[in-house]
């Protein structure tokens, strides 16, 4: 087993921080690259040593421009790369690069990411494996018309998804055949923006459904284990809002069933590193479908690594060191048998989206940052703090708040207190949302699907926070630049004009109280007060 001794991260913001935190607990320095528009990012300043991408090139262009990241890899003397999650983290040519260059990809290797990293391709693997798959079609042709065949071959309603790469980029509700060519046209122009490829495939659309999805670990001696499910459930347009783990509404058997699936399609592809297993679970029959895997570390990570008490992100650098599962010493996770379940985690992600505006992300500097701490509660950030500058080129992520504790209700309650104890200002947030969200009955009850916030819009209703401390400094700042507009045009007092002088007493003071304190003791001044008839004041 080789030891790393420097790790570049291919990638940006908090997950390149959260990157970094393992490396160094872990003794590898770490190595950061940046484009010329993300230059003041907080993952800059944390790693041991950054360098800057093209300048000429765009601010997604120079994170996916894999010769100019391998080229620093290779000038700074690095070990490995880590690619994170998004950018060229499903690429199976970067993989390919990282290896010709002499540099070990901390992911699955290239073929695997084919295999898996092709949706399409995946579910030919599912078939083979003998998970449940839900009736979708191959990559579409180019041809429109073979599309509209296809299309009504499977059946409406339909959702059309991307080939390559997740996050629901490119993903398309298809109700109507006429809503069907429009939708094929954006999706493959927002995969081919997101992934750098446009291949769309169409699945059928289960209406009633959760979303549930299983982590996988696997090393190169064949090992492979389950690190159990997460609830990815409330979706907007497809894309992850609150994560939880495990799966409240799971019982026993069904867990043990989809797990089982999720290391069934690991089996199969040797699947080597850290993977996550998707599937749709359909709340009328209770029959569960694979739908994708994606060949990478997830976002939501971290309520995983929080009921699991394992750090999935050490485990994937000592995996690809040569690392076994099972030997702790080495990779830090444990047989099958001894990974446990213990308590219930929520992960909310916080965006710079404004709610009562359709989401559109809001960019700006944020002028006051306020986090939340406490018992069970963790924050995994990278844009947010006071004068961090939110610009307009990158997702609108701001900070992942994760909150753990012994049940679901106590993980709720928790998770509003760190909500209502947020605060951002200068640019909108969807703080207000997520409360409303956690708040809901029916979150309490997991008594939800992935339309669960499309068919309930009073969730947007959100109340606006009253900033009062920002407003107070901001009447301070103006009164002191610019005087006070009651005063306005009143000449000034003369130089000359002389101060107040206070009145002065002729003579001695009068006795008071203090002194009948002195005279008669504690006792007699209360009794001396007892006595009086006049109203006396403190």
């Amino acid at each position: 087993m080789r030891s790393f001794q420097k790790i570049l991260v291919a990638n940006r913001s908090e997950i390149a921080i959260r990157v970094f935190r393992a490396a160094t607990e872990l003794g590898i320095r770490t190595v950061a690259i940046y484009a010329e528009q993300d230059k003041l990012s907080l993952h800059r300043f944390k790693a041991d040593e950054a360098y800057r991408l093209d300048p000429d090139k765009g601010p997604i262009e120079a994170y996916l421009a894999i010769e100019d990241i391998v080229r620093t890899a290779r000038d700074a003397g690095v070990d490995a790369v880590h690619p994170g999650y998004g950018l060229l983290s499903e690429n199976p040519e970067f993989a390919e690069a990282c290896a010709q260059n002499g540099i070990t990809f901390i992911g699955p290797g290239p073929e695997t990411m084919r295999a898996l990293g092709d949706k399409v391709s995946a579910r030919q693997i599912a078939i083979a494996a003998g998970v449940p798959v839900i009736p979708a079609s191959e990559s579409l042709p180019r041809d429109l018309t073979e599309c509209e065949e296809i299309a009504r071959e499977i059946g409406y309603p339909l959702m059309l998804k991307a080939s390559w790469g997740g996050g629901g980029r490119g993903m398309r509700p298809i109700h109507e055949p006429e809503q069907l060519r429009a939708a094929i046209e954006e999706g493959r122009r927002e995969a081919k923006s997101a992934f750098g490829r446009d291949e769309v495939y169409l699945e059928k659309l289960i209406g009633d459904a959760r979303h549930v999805e299983v982590q996988i670990l696997g090393d190169a001696d064949g090992n492979l284990v389950h690190l159990f499910e997460r609830d990815c459930t409330i979706q907007r347009r497809n894309q992850k809002v609150i994560e939880r783990a495990p799966a409240p509404y799971l019982g026993d058997r069904q867990r043990a069933a989809i797990c089982e699936g999720a290391l069934k399609i690991g089996r199969h592809t040797s699947y080597r590193n850290a993977g996550t297993v998707e599937f749709l679970l359909d709340r009328q029959s209770g029959e569960y479908y694979f739908i994708e895997v994606n060949p990478r570390i997830q976002v939501e990570h971290t309520i995983t690594e929080e009921v699991t008490g394992l750090d999935i992100v050490k485990a994937q650098i000592r995996i690809a060191e040569g690392g076994r599962i099972g030997s702790l010493h080495e990779t830090g996770i444990p047989e099958q048998a001894n990974i446990t379940l213990s308590g219930h985690a929520i992960q909310c992600r916080v965006t710079s989206e404004d709610p009562q505006n359709s989401f559109i992300p809001d960019y700006g500097r944020i002028t006051a940052y306020r986090g939340a701490f406490g018992n069970g509660i963790r924050i995994d950030g990278g844009t947010a703090y006071s004068g961090a500058v939110v610009t307009r080129f990158y997702d609108p992520l701001l900070e992942k708040i994760i909150a753990w504790a012994p049940s679901p209700n106590e993980a709720q309650a928790r998770m509003l207190r760190a909500l209502r104890e947020y605060r951002i200002r200068g640019v909108a947030t969807n703080l207000p949302f997520l409360e409303n969200l956690l708040s809901h009955a029916a979150f309490g009850e997991a008594d939800y699907n992935t339309r669960f916030i499309d068919s309930h819009p009073e969730l947007l209703s959100a109340k606006k926070r009253r900033d009062r401390a920002t407003r107070l400094l901001t009447y301070i700042a103006d009164v002191t630049v610019n005087g006070h507009p009651d005063v306005e045009g009143r000449p000034k007092p003369p130089a000359t004009a002389l101060e107040p002088v206070p009145p002065r007493l002729a003579g001695e003071a009068p006795a008071g109280t203090r002194q009948v304190l002195a005279e008669r003791g504690a006792q007699g001044f209360a009794d001396w007060l007892r006595e009086q008839k006049q109203v006396l004041f403190a």
